[in-house]
């Protein structure tokens, strides 16, 4: 997206390595980023000074939804089916205060169970993925656009299992929750993966520092979105008009709200 929209528009933008979620809002915050990359529980979290946040961040704002980022529960043990089958087992549920690990507090909620009805471990996507090859963690959570590297990795040499969601408790988990969607990941995402998986997910979603010009914020969407089709990631295929201006937690940016009326939508405004 850097690429494009610096090749294609008059605003430069040039990409870094972040730190996550909460890293890129704390980093966007102190002024040492612009635009940033975030879950959209998150984005919502420190908007409003909750969980991951002890005070409130509002210096950011919603310039638009990407895609959707799945709750991948990962498991090696195909008698896991169900997110009841985790009780008494070693799960990784990211790293400690992690988004991810905020995701794992809320979907074992659903179920009524909590961290201590299992054993829990706190590790990134890549240790989550090693640890279940080496055979120390029965499953983990894992919160990605899938396909996720990591986890197509591991299963080129083993056989992965996606625990799934039923619709029932998607239901209790959105109703105490409302940014989780269900999401269905489909067969053939993953070797081995012969069946589709019901899941729920969270948007991935692109804010900017209030004081961003609304001319790069413009241009920033008018560089994706005026050529989807060059972009040079599969995730292209998830990006949407419709999807983008959706956001109903944060503000849009005053130049995202421009460019979405052009297109013909209302976006969330303060």
């Amino acid at each position: 997206m850097a690429g494009q929209v610096s090749d294609k528009t008059d605003t430069t933008v040039t990409a870094i390595v972040g730190k996550g979620s909460k890293g890129n809002i704390e980093l966007m915050d102190v002024g040492d980023a612009q635009l940033g990359l975030v879950q959209s529980d998150v984005m919502s979290y420190a908007y409003t000074g909750t969980n991951l946040f002890e005070k409130a961040i509002t210096s950011f704002s919603t310039v638009a939804a990407l895609y959707m980022e799945q709750v991948q529960i990962v498991t090696l043990d195909p008698t896991i089916k169900s997110v009841a089958d985790l009780k008494g087992k070693t799960v990784s549920v990211g790293e400690s205060g992690s988004g991810v690990y905020f995701n794992a507090i809320d979907v074992l909620a659903a179920y009524d169970m909590t961290l201590d009805d299992i054993n829990p471990t706190y590790q990134s996507f890549g240790d989550s993925t090693e640890a279940l090859q080496d055979g120390k963690i029965d499953a983990g959570f894992i919160v990605s656009g899938a396909p996720t590297n990591a986890v197509a990795s591991l299963a080129t040499s083993r056989d992965v299992y996606l625990v799934e969601l039923d619709d029932a408790h998607i239901d209790i988990l959105k109703a105490a929750s409302p940014y989780y969607d269900k999401n269905v990941i489909k067969a053939g995402t993953y070797n081995g993966l012969n069946k589709d998986s019901t899941t729920v997910a969270v948007g991935a979603v692109v804010i900017a520092r209030n004081d961003v010009k609304d001319d790069d914020v413009y241009n920033f969407l008018k560089g994706v979105f005026g050529s989807i089709d060059t972009l040079g990631h599969d995730k292209k295929n998830e990006l949407s008009l419709d999807f983008a201006a959706s956001v109903t937690s944060v503000p849009y940016h005053s130049g995202a709200a421009k460019f979405f009326s052009e297109q013909g939508f209302t976006v969330y405004t303060k």
